[in-house]
């Protein structure tokens, strides 16, 4: 428990902190199984809306630090790659 007021004031902003990062990373990973399931489904017209929200949403969370910025643009890349390939072989 903290014993200072300064590190009382650090636990609770930590406590704030980490209730906005977890609602964040939860609404990326949302998008990000939205978009792998209208893969799996092959919902051609969906993919490149849901890749749009989807790469803006990680994007933002790895700006705030959520993700390194190379995590983010890693997991944009490879499906943007699956759906560049489900979108060519219509």
């Amino acid at each position: 428990m903290a014993n200072h007021k300064s590190s009382e004031k650090r636990a609770r902003q930590t406590i704030k902190k980490t209730a906005v990062n977890s609602q964040r990373k939860s609404k990326v990973k949302t998008f990000e199984k939205n978009l792998l399931k209208a893969l799996s489904e092959k919902n051609i017209k969906a993919l490149p809306e849901l890749l749009k929200d989807f790469s803006g949403e990680i994007m933002k969370a790895a700006q705030h630090g959520l993700f390194k910025k190379e995590t983010a643009s890693r997991k944009i890349g490879r499906i943007s790659k699956r759906i560049a390939t489900a979108l060519s072989s219509k």
